[in-house]
């Protein structure tokens, strides 16, 4: 009798996680109900998977012949107009859902209010709130529920006489307990944005919106037994046949499966000849067809054709016009994938593990990711619903989850508590917890919510993409969130549960920083360059300096700190070592101490030593990578080869590595199986144990290592360009507005290897940054304060018109108001003309002074200058200049030194600390990037930091909890240093014991007035 059932997925409304619901229809005797989120199709796959996997087959034989599990559920939708309740729809078949998910869907695209009628339905039925609707107005399809509070009203209700068939019982769920219920309030309050205390309470659920057994719901209603017979005829009348993992993608691309099959064969061996053509022996040859053949054959078998085809039309397309891409993900092993040209990364050359991506017990399709440069990919999602239809495609969603700090600041919100409270209880909740009633409420509440795992909203998953076969609307109905694209309800796991398996088409900057770094190469030197000259890049000495240095800023991957340091420590200048090091970066990896067992077997193996194995069948599966698990196929490997574990099962365990997964039974059982199996084969428990947590320690975050090296492919690419066009190179980070660094420190790089950065000038400048032979200068686009419009109107006028001759030729050029004027020349855009900055703002103010109106350019007939008055002796102070350039670009041109008010400079620069390991040193930094940590044992909070010094070197400290409790960072700027040089596998950094943030300059004083910044044997210089 349950037609109305939310869980949290009625988002800051309903309280029950889809297993709690589960667990408490299970626990009241309920049979079937109906599942019924507010405006949204979200719970329902994840409902269906508990359904089938835990409650036994022991209902009655369905019209088809399928026995029913000892829950049933029906699929409808609450609809709602903000808090008002408009009415529950609830789908009678397959047909009837499809109906529902296809109006939501359409009011979702229009961002339209519902109606306050539903339309007329075939196959779903309607029930309006008790007295929304007479009766004598229904349709033949639509009822109106009673709930158990609305009895007594109901009893005088005398519209009911004559109509007793159109009312149902109708007692929502929406909570377990009491705690729930408040839960329930503060999420409406949140929801809202309001206080709790003055949220309206008939805009909450009723406190009796729990579960309870049916016999008890029935009582209630014991006084109108056809209301009770009208629910449960309803309920019977209603039946959906949604089959988990039965396969629902597109299952033809070219017209039917034979001609797809012929399709994918021919351009496989086409693509072989063009790959491997250059093998010459006749028995490579044959053992290469062999595993072509054996890959083709399985993915005829599996199904899997229409998956390939899918992602090779894909390819062709951007092929076609001309945009660059990486494939990746599990697809990357397959020697097909390489041949059709999904993927550049040679399965036979690097030795990638088949099974991987594709086995005879291999359910699920592999996985292809493509990555694009960020401003193609829109061009690529148009590509790819132009080419399926609308109806059949959707990126896939994902569902934000409440995070602890993030409650905590909402929760401050509802409770009334003003900022500075609220901001310092989730900086220091330790503090906060017991302060008085109100804290201890929040923070109670927010460990509530947190460990429930409520959803906060549905968001869009990274680069997910479903194709299926069926109109999208037979599983799921669709936001249309700002990108314009349709996005599910439903996320990856519940697609997988359903059996529609996502395309992965992301966006990336590294690719558009080659794209934009050739651009400049040939404008500014003359010179094409080829940046798919794999091979050359490998053998580049030049390219091997960079990685072994770790030079690496600006380049894909191998730029943060963390990469730097752990390329210098395996002084890494190979493909491989970079390929195995682009893995064991990841965040399992490493905080297992598996990184750190690799670096040292590294060290130990390059001098002729032997290290401690932990069983020999280890190092026999990761010879390559010295016994220790690297890449996400190693799980595969041992749980396969050294625990006797089926394909199946093994793949079982890599999926559980995330989260969300690991929870579920089938993995559960499947970790049993391990232990037991690892028993008979006799191996010493704390050898099991050992590699069950290196297993359990990949958490999701590892890589394959074909995606390791199409990632390292990339990495080449970087490293060639910035190693023979460095500057053009970093204008080409710069202009992507993508890294690891701010942009400041990109300018930076560039200055480092010669450039002169120049700030925007108008005759000079474009929208993006762009260079001159050595001189970089910065594009319109980074004032932080310029009207998009204006910075881009700028170089199109200069284009149209010729250079600007003159203040006053801009201004009657470019329409724009005094403020803007004023970011112009306050950042020196007008130095072409020699006039101070000073006069170039009296003479804007003259001009705006004399002109009522600007609200258009004008062209005049004789372009003549207005006379030139004289002007008082204007004072400027020089470092005015840094001041206003931190203002508006939000760094200095200068070197950022010259802003410390004090002339302290410690005792020690970058350079020296290879000569200082073990002793104590003074050094004095800019902060680069800060990264916050916690220790292994404790989980204490400790911190790196990235400086650089006076002379432009960069430098590492590490701040052990001790310190970094005493000598936090306090934002971006200067500090002063002290602590030990430490040496790590030939890495130095300093072990911070104090740090002190340094005051800067006030920006009049007279004692920093000069006329220029240069600093004796320091490479900044301003040359405006």
């Amino acid at each position: 009798m349950y037609l109305n059932c939310h869980t949290g997925f009625s988002f800051k409304y309903g309280t029950l996680p889809v297993e709690d619901l589960f667990e408490e229809a299970i626990r009241c005797g309920v049979h079937k109900l109906v599942m019924t989120e507010i405006n949204n199709t979200a719970s329902y796959i994840e409902m269906l998977r508990l359904c089938q996997e835990r409650s036994p087959r022991r209902g009655p034989k369905t019209a088809t012949g399928k026995r029913t599990h000892a829950l049933e559920i029906v699929v409808g939708v609450e609809f709602r107009n903000g808090n008002d309740l408009l009415y529950i729809a609830i789908a009678k078949n397959n047909a009837g859902f499809e109906e529902i998910t296809r109006f939501l869907s359409r009011y979702n695209r229009e961002a339209k209010p519902f109606p306050e009628r539903a339309p007329d339905f075939d196959n779903v039925f309607i029930i309006y709130p008790f007295q929304k609707v007479a009766p004598e107005q229904l349709r033949g399809h639509e009822y109106i529920g009673v709930r158990k509070h609305e009895l007594n009203q109901f009893a005088v209700y005398a519209a009911y006489a004559g109509y007793e068939s159109k009312f149902v019982v109708l007692h929502p769920v929406t909570f377990a307990n009491k705690t729930d219920y408040n839960i329930h309030r503060l999420l409406r309050a949140i929801n809202d944005n309001t206080l709790l205390s003055k949220f309206p309470k008939h805009l909450l659920a009723h406190e009796e919106e729990i579960m309870m057994p049916e016999e008890v719901l029935g009582y209630a209603f014991k006084r109108y037994p056809e209301v009770v017979k009208n629910t449960e005829g309803l309920l019977a009348r209603c039946h959906l046949d949604f089959t988990l993992k039965e396969d629902k993608n597109k299952k033809h691309v070219y017209g039917s499966p034979e001609e797809d099959w012929r399709i994918l064969e021919t351009e496989t061996w086409k693509g072989f000849a063009l790959r491997y053509g250059h093998y010459s022996k006749p028995e490579e040859l044959e053992e290469l067809t062999e595993r072509v053949n054996r890959e083709l054959r399985i993915i005829r078998h599996k199904n899997f054709c229409s998956y390939y085809l899918v992602t090779y039309r894909l390819i062709v397309f951007a092929k076609q016009k001309g945009y660059d891409f990486v494939g990746r993900g599990s697809g990357a092993n397959s020697v097909v994938a390489y041949c059709l040209g999904i993927t550049n990364v040679d399965p036979i050359d690097l030795n990638l593990y088949f099974e991987r991506f594709l086995n005879e017990e291999r359910t699920s399709p592999p996985d292809f990711d493509i990555d694009f440069a960020w401003d193609n990919r829109d061009d690529i999602y148009r590509y790819i619903f132009d080419t399926y239809g609308t109806d059949h495609v959707c990126l896939l969603g994902t569902h934000t989850t409440y995070k602890y700090r993030s409650i905590l600041r909402e929760l401050g919100k509802v409770f009334g508590l003003p900022k500075e409270e609220i901001d310092a209880l989730v900086e220091e909740p330790q503090h906060f917890k017991s302060r008085d009633q109100i804290t201890e409420l929040i923070f109670k509440y927010a460990s509530y919510i947190v460990k429930k795992g409520l959803p906060a909203n549905i968001s869009i998953h990274a680069g997910g993409v479903l194709i299926t076969e069926k109109p999208i609307y037979a599983y799921t109905a669709t936001e249309l969130p700002p990108k314009g694209y349709p996005v599910s309800h439903f996320e990856m796991h519940n697609a997988e549960d359903l059996g529609i398996y996502k395309f992965d088409i992301l966006s990336q900057r590294g690719l558009g920083h080659l794209k934009e770094t050739v651009k400049h190469v040939k404008r500014n030197r003359g010179i094409d360059v080829d940046i798919h000259r794999f091979h050359v890049f490998k053998e580049d000495e030049k390219v091997k300096d960079l990685l072994r240095n770790s030079k690496a800023m600006g380049c894909f991957y191998v730029e943060s700190p963390a990469m730097r340091m752990l390329l210098e420590k395996l002084r890494c200048s190979d493909y491989l070592t970079l390929v195995a090091a682009s893995s064991i970066i990841r965040p399992g990896v490493a905080s297992s101490g598996m990184m750190r067992a690799y670096i040292e077997r590294f060290h130990l193996t390059q001098n002729g030593g032997t290290y401690e194995s932990i069983h020999p069948k280890m190092d026999e599966l990761m010879a390559e990578t010295y016994g220790v698990m690297v890449y996400q196929e190693d799980v595969i490997k041992v749980a396969h080869h050294f625990a006797g574990l089926t394909l199946t099962e093994a793949d079982v365990l890599r999926r559980g590595m995330s989260g969300k997964y690991r929870s579920r039974e089938e993995f559960q059982r499947v970790r049993e199986r391990f232990f037991e199996n690892c028993r008979e084969r006799g191996y010493a428990q704390h050898v099991t144990d050992r590699v069950w947590f290196e297993i359990e320690s990949f958490s999701g975050y590892s890589f394959a290592k074909g995606h390791s090296a199409s990632y390292a492919v990339e990495s080449y690419q970087s490293l060639y360009l910035k190693a023979h066009y460095p500057l053009e190179f970093m204008v080409g980070v710069i202009n992507n507005f993508g890294g690891f660094y701010r942009t400041e420190f990109y300018f930076h790089e560039a200055r480092m290897n010669g450039a002169e950065i120049e700030a925007p000038c108008v005759n000079r400048s474009e929208y993006l940054t762009t260079i001159y032979d050595t001189s970089i200068f910065i594009g319109f686009v980074h004032l932080k304060s310029l009207e998009s419009k204006i910075a881009k109107e700028i170089p199109e006028e200069r284009l149209r018109g010729g250079e600007y001759k003159s203040l006053d030729n801009f201004l009657r050029r470019i329409a724009l108001g005094l403020e803007q004027i004023r970011i112009l020349i306050r950042l020196g855009s007008f130095r072409f003309t020699g006039k101070s900055k000073q006069r170039l703002l009296w003479e804007a103010m003259l001009y705006f002074g004399n002109v009522k109106q600007r609200n258009k350019t004008t062209v005049d007939l004789f372009d003549t200058e207005p006379k030139d008055y004289p002007l008082p002796v204007l004072q400027r102070n020089s470092l005015e200049d840094a001041f206003d350039e931190i203002e508006l670009l939000g760094f200095p041109l200068c070197n950022p030194f010259l802003l410390v008010a004090s002339p302290e400079r410690g005792d020690t620069l970058a350079r020296d600390l290879k000569n200082k390991k073990n002793k104590q040193v003074h050094i004095v930094g800019y902060v680069v990037t800060t990264k916050d940590a916690s220790t292994m044992k404790t989980q204490q909070s400790m911190f790196f930091g990235t400086f650089f010094d006076e002379r432009g070197e960069v430098f590492d400290t590490v701040h052990f909890p001790d310190s970094a409790r005493k000598f936090p960072f306090r934002g971006r700027g200067f500090y002063s240093i002290k602590g030990k040089v430490t040496e790590d596998f030939g890495v130095y950094a300093v072990e911070v014991a104090w740090m002190d943030k340094l005051p800067i300059v006030n920006k009049r004083a007279e004692e920093f007035m000069r006329e220029s910044f240069v600093t004796e044997g320091n490479s900044y210089s301003r040359t405006s």
